[in-house]
């Protein structure tokens, strides 16, 4: 009887102990999704001030381009260092840096004086961001179980989206209103806010009691660089590269990403010039449509781990359909004069248009061991910065100048072709790779 009676309190135990945990990953989730938020609000607020930047320093669109593509260069370069250093010390506590780097940069933009000092605070803007993206993803993805990984990857992502549909539209409304330093001043401080929530909730001991059991590696680095011998680089770097699919899908999703973050960059400025609307009111519409593209890499994210239960390739195959579909929208938009009907076109073409990284963050995940995550997050992360976000906006604005950004705009979505070449590849070794993975992945990886 009295051991019934321990049982039957363990039981109620666990059934008490379930739901807490679903809660507090949830409560995880929405923490670090709103940091996200934050990020690309301190980076995108930069494109809602581009017509006042262009006209009080006599800029050219390439000059405007190097400010938001500068931010991609860094994040692309530093993503894997610093993430490396996360999986080895600790994630959750190297985000509060993070945080602190890149809203202190944001703040440096609102009292820069001149082009060479807003272009050296972009600079540490990026620095500060580089790795986030892996890292608060690696930390959402050990708590919860690995089947909803394209889901979360799409729907954290989209934080991205999101991110910079605030950044603009109350960036254009700040700097319309009280002139673009106030814009970045209010992203720095909305920054600060929210580090102050996560290092009030979050801490490393307690997301190490909710990592998933499909996660069996724990999210703090006990090791420290000490261990990180010239043996386990090597390691490190077979597991990142070894395997053909992950090589296919990190070029796959940069290529596909240079699309969405020349969008990001350009719209407002094309809505100011193409539809002769105020600047406030272009950053509005312009959040429409990043508000589209942020459903739709959440929607194509859970639509592609729903199609990927039985043959995890169909993942793939959707992602090669989303890049060809954004393709054929955004060439036909663009093409269309502007106007209402225009406008429903791009958005229906970038909702389409980051489906992919939903795909892509599932593939390198279902790949690579869970211990090294955030490193392979961050190499995605390094292919869409170096292939998508630092190129991307400075080389429409080079075009732009040349041919003006209209011509510019409709040529871009060509290279979402290339983007479905290259998850073709992925998809025809996945499931190859994926076996050969599977047979190994049981082993501790440190």
């Amino acid at each position: 009887m009295q051991e019934e009676s321990v049982a039957s309190f363990a039981n109620a135990g666990l059934a008490l102990e379930a739901p807490r945990s679903r809660a507090y990953a949830w409560l995880v989730f929405a923490i670090i999704f709103g940091l996200m938020l934050s990020d690309y609000m301190s980076r995108q607020v930069l494109s809602a001030v581009f017509p006042q930047l262009k006209t009080e320093w006599s800029l050219s669109d390439a000059q405007l381009g190097l400010l938001s593509g500068i931010v991609g260069l860094m994040v692309g370069l530093l993503a894997v260092p610093i993430a490396v250093l996360a999986d080895r010390f600790g994630r959750v506590k190297c985000i509060v840096l993070m945080v602190l780097f890149w809203s202190l940069a944001t703040l440096g933009c609102g009292v820069a004086q001149n082009y060479g000092h807003m272009l050296l605070a972009r600079f540490f803007v990026g620095l500060g961001e580089a790795g986030y993206g892996s890292v608060g993803l690696a930390i959402i993805l050990s708590i919860f179980p690995p089947a909803k990984r394209a889901t979360l990857t799409g729907a954290f992502t989209a934080a991205g989206m999101f991110g910079s549909v605030l950044g603009m539209a109350a960036g254009g409304v700040l700097a319309t209103h009280f002139g673009w330093r106030a814009a970045f001043i209010a992203m720095a401080l909305f920054g600060l806010l929210l580090v102050l929530v996560y290092v009030l909730t979050i801490t490393e001991a307690r997301v190490a009691l909710h990592v998933h059991k499909g996660s069996s590696e724990a999210v703090s680095g006990a090791g420290g660089l000490k261990n990180m011998d010239r043996k386990l680089l090597r390691k490190i770097v077979k597991a990142l590269f070894g395997a053909p699919t992950l090589v296919f899908a990190y070029v796959a999703s940069g290529l596909q990403l240079f699309i969405a973050y020349s969008v990001i960059s350009w719209v407002p400025s094309y809505i100011n010039r193409y539809y002769g609307m105020a600047l406030d009111k272009a950053a509005l519409a312009a959040a429409l449509l990043l508000i589209a593209s942020g459903i739709g890499m959440a929607v194509c994210g859970a639509f592609a781990d729903r199609s990927g239960r039985d043959a995890p390739e169909k993942q793939l195959t959707l992602a090669i359909k989303f890049c060809l579909g954004a393709c054929v929208l955004l060439v036909i938009a663009m093409r269309l004069p502007p106007g209402a009907a225009q406008f429903v076109m791009i958005a229906v073409g970038v909702f389409f248009a980051a489906g992919s990284y939903g795909p892509a963050g599932a593939v390198v995940t279902n790949l690579v061991h869970p211990a090294i995550h955030s490193t392979a997050l961050a190499t995605l992360v390094l292919a869409n910065n170096l292939l998508g976000a630092a190129p991307g906006p400075y080389l429409t604005g080079v075009l732009a100048d040349q041919i003006g950004l209209l011509g510019a705009l409709q040529w871009i979505p060509l290279i979402s072709i290339a983007a479905a070449l290259m998850f073709a590849c992925a998809r025809a070794s996945y499931v190859r790779d994926l076996r050969r993975f599977e047979a190994t992945s049981s082993q501790p990886f440190f």
